[in-house]
């Protein structure tokens, strides 16, 4: 088993050797305060387009070690596809206090269990966004890399009733580790639990029966990091719960990448797996062309394909098409008359906000932040996520 200590270091010499930091970008994300106890204690940060209605998707993303937010933001293109296709996206963000790394704790179980630590930390932020701004409940979605892909695959199991459909990138299997050691040594593709017992662990993650969500799946061939049999163990896992059989229902060539795809009797698609030939660990990226999408830095590594499209093409939020242009319907129309909306213009500096109720408090409340906030933390506990 590698230690601790080793893994890190090759991260960061990884890091070094893939170009310079993300310190010079413009952040487009704002922070986001009043959402609940926080138990995690992990920052919101959300980015919505301007003048967006309500009944809109929102996309959860977590960065990986080492980064923040902001940086996977300012990498893979999400807030920019948001403010294109005119949905809502949240960032939850890792704290040194509780990781010096600023990886999310994937293998700790008192951070991914349902309703505790960091996965109820954003439950709380979800729950919260979507009072405040009317989104849809039924078109949330999670995406993540790395550490984060495996908090991903962890929120999937813990609230699948809450995710229409998730995205893993260089992840690892819900319930595969729960100790550091075991962490690292998954990771590297030693040991781990059987198909049977990834199921198991699965199912038994919450109360919930089904449906269940869509997965997509990508993965480097060359990843020495997180290697790609986790990948296979992720797959397992979920064509487990789906009831799918071992052999892809077609498989096809995607921007140049093998793409296999698992559909049930009606032929929907429910889980998609793209192997990037040749690349390392990190985030595939097409940074170029007309339907360019993000800036390549560490691990987020330019691959002539762009996941972040391809995944919210495959959730059915953003167009099949050549990329549109910024100005979309979402971004010129007004607003549904009586609708609050909160707007983050990429343009202005970021700012500490408070998220509010998309429909205005009862009158003794109007204008009370005390107000806002006692909207918000009904809901939370009419949800079950706050005592």
């Amino acid at each position: 088993m590698r230690n601790i200590s080793d893994t890190i270091a090759r991260l960061s010499a990884m890091r070094g050797r893939q170009g310079t930091s993300h310190d010079d970008y413009a952040d487009r994300l704002s922070d986001v305060t009043g959402y609940g106890s926080n138990p995690g204690a992990l920052r919101a940060r959300a980015y919505i387009p301007v003048n967006m209605p309500e009944n809109r998707a929102l996309v959860v993303v977590l960065h990986g070690c080492t980064q923040s937010a902001a940086a996977y933001d300012h990498g893979s293109g999400w807030s920019q596809l948001a403010e294109q296709e005119g949905f809502a996206v949240l960032f939850p963000e890792q704290q040194r206090a509780n990781n010096a790394n600023l990886c999310f704790n994937w293998f700790v179980p008192g951070d991914t269990s349902r309703d505790s630590g960091e996965a109820l930390s954003i439950r709380q932020m979800i729950e919260a966004l979507v009072v405040a701004h009317g989104l849809d409940r039924n078109r949330i979605y999670i995406t993540g890399l790395s550490a984060g892909g495996a908090m991903a695959a962890a929120m999937l199991a813990a609230y699948p009733d809450v995710f229409a459909g998730g995205a893993i990138i260089a992840g690892l299997a819900h319930g595969s580790a729960s100790t550091i050691p075991e962490a690292f040594d998954r990771m590297r593709g030693h040991g781990g639990p059987s198909k049977a017992e990834l199921q198991k662990h699965l199912r038994e993650a919450s109360p919930h029966k089904g449906p269940w969500p869509r997965i997509s799946l990508w993965q480097g061939s060359a990843d020495t990091t997180v290697v790609p049999s986790n990948a296979e163990a992720i797959l397992a896992q979920w064509q487990g719960v789906h009831g799918l059989g071992a052999s892809p229902t077609r498989v096809e060539t995607v921007d140049g990448q093998k793409r296999q795809v698992w559909c049930d009797g009606d032929g929907r698609e429910l889980v998609e797996r793209y192997a990037i030939a040749g690349m390392g660990h990190g985030t595939p990226l097409k940074t170029n062309g007309d339907d360019g999408l993000g800036h390549a830095g560490p691990f987020m590594l330019d691959a002539g394909i762009s996941s972040t499209r391809h995944i919210a093409r495959f959730w059915g939020i953003a167009a099949a098409g050549a990329r549109r242009q910024a100005k979309t319907d979402t971004a010129s129309a007004a607003p549904a008359s009586g609708t609050a909306v909160r707007t983050y213009k990429p343009e202005e500096k970021p700012r500490a906000v408070r998220v509010e109720p998309a429909h205005e408090p009862a009158p003794a409340a109007r204008g009370s932040s005390a107000g806002i906030t006692k909207v918000i933390e009904d809901a939370l506990r009419a949800a079950g996520l706050m005592r």
